[in-house]
């Protein structure tokens, strides 16, 4: 039996779309400061690359911020909300994931349990108390160009998972990376610890 555990996918079974609805769990080794010890969920995956938002890196911001600058009035009391950083491109750009309860401007349905939406709509209905029954607030998105993220994923950057939309939600921030992991059966932290960087 093998003492070092080898998380690489198959790079055969990456076919187009099938990491839509999922789960990028960064390893531990990975020290890119836009994504260390990042969950992003994959939005878009596609032939010509992918789109996802990571759920688990904070902001300065609060909701509450966003209506200022839209000129909306909190009447949702949603307004203590953390905004995530959603990853580093279009950084000053919002996306909503949220319950598809209803349908926006500008809503992609990822899956039977999570939309994207990035139109103003969304906020105002999110300010006024007439959003959807879960929403995650971020800036900026994470983007991959063609074949990267496939290339990242056998260079065992990423450990992938199904998503799971109670951990989008409902999990504490702090504990969505190795909430994430452990839908594997995989403890992030020991990996950490065996690699040298506890």
């Amino acid at each position: 039996m093998n003492d070092k555990p080898d998380f690489a996918t198959d790079i055969d079974e990456l076919t187009p779309g099938s990491l839509r609805d999922h789960f990028l769990i960064a390893m531990p080794g990975l020290n890119d400061s836009s994504f260390a010890h990042t969950v992003t969920y994959i939005c878009e995956h596609s032939e010509q690359g992918a789109m996802g938002v990571v759920i688990n890196m904070a902001t300065p911001m609060l909701l509450k911020e966003i209506f200022e600058q839209m000129a909306l009035s909190d009447q949702s009391e949603l307004g203590g909300q953390i905004v995530m950083s959603g990853g580093p491109v279009q950084p000053e750009r919002g996306f909503v994931l949220h319950s598809p309860d209803t349908k926006w401007q500008s809503t992609l349905e990822i899956s039977p349990e999570v939309s994207l939406t990035a139109s103003r709509d969304i906020i105002a209905a999110l300010a006024e108390g007439r959003g959807p029954k879960h929403s995650l607030i971020a800036l900026g998105y994470a983007g991959w160009g063609e074949g990267q993220l496939e290339a990242e994923i056998a260079a065992n950057s990423w450990l992938t998972v199904p998503a799971d939309k109670d951990i989008i939600f409902n999990t504490p921030l702090e504990q969505r990376w190795t909430a994430a992991a452990q839908a594997l059966g995989i403890d992030v932290n020991l990996i950490a610890s065996t690699a040298g960087h506890a």
